[in-house]
């Protein structure tokens, strides 16, 4: 018998795929040594078949050059419920006990992806040196809705509304402000899909409310798509660069 085939997953660089939890995850890192502190790194969600996509690879490769590993893990459509955040919370074990990365990084959430890395972010703040946004996210009321996403939390609307404090990114931002922690994101102002308001803005105005740190670059006239400056913004790969460097320092 010849052997068991892995895990398959086309990414847009050149890393390694692999299982955690029964799911896929993946690992881009860089040619130079990690540091003292352990290997620098950014995590990418939403990882899913078709993601990351051929549009990151830009800003990944960036990320590399700078020394900064790049990672994600498949949890899903899970809008940042506990099981998914269980399963990032396995990667991360699988990052820091077999793998030598340094104990703090960035979470990169793109689109709903931002659900996912902030939900995480904001009950493991020690762990987080910076999250960044490309028209993340931030709200589930406002995305995808509570009636699409009390499935994944296994209970009914109703229930789901009830409870939604405790699981809602805008609503646990102190843990995150308390900690130092600064936010990026980059959100245009037409996004009809993920409304800036409801999101990216109303994440800048609550933090800064807490005594937290954000930027929000807002490019006029961008909605929910795939313009190009997004993707290649040099204000994001700086601060992830930046706070990527400030977890790995030790």
């Amino acid at each position: 018998m010849g052997m068991a085939a892995g895990p398959e997953k086309v990414l847009p660089l050149p890393g390694e795929v692999f299982l955690v939890g029964g799911q896929v995850a993946f690992a881009m890192v860089p040619e130079v040594a990690a540091g003292a502190g352990g290997r620098q790194w950014v995590w990418y969600a939403p990882t899913l078949p078709n993601l990351p996509g051929l549009e990151e690879r830009w800003m990944f490769r960036r990320f590399l050059e700078a020394g900064v590993a790049v990672v994600g893990i498949d949890v899903g459509e899970s809008y940042g419920s506990p099981e998914g955040r269980a399963l990032f919370s396995a990667l991360y074990a699988e990052l820091r006990e077999r793998r030598g990365f340094a104990a703090r990084g960035v979470l990169l959430g793109r689109s709903r992806g931002g659900l996912m890395g902030l939900s995480w972010a904001a009950e493991n703040a020690g762990k987080v040196s910076g999250f960044a946004g490309i028209y993340p996210v931030c709200n589930v009321a406002s995305y995808p809705g509570v009636e699409r996403a009390c499935g994944a939390y296994h209970l009914s609307a109703e229930a789901f509304r009830a409870q939604l404090r405790e699981h809602n990114p805008v609503d646990r931002l102190g843990a995150l402000a308390r900690g130092g922690v600064p936010l990026f994101a980059i959100h245009g102002d037409s996004d009809e899909v993920v409304p800036l308001g409801a999101n990216s803005q109303l994440v800048k105005d609550r933090y800064e409310g807490l005594g937290g740190k954000m930027e929000l670059v807002v490019p006029a006239g961008q909605g929910h798509n795939m313009w190009p400056g997004f993707f290649e913004c040099e204000a994001l790969v700086e601060f992830v660069v930046r706070r990527a460097r400030a977890g790995g320092e030790g």
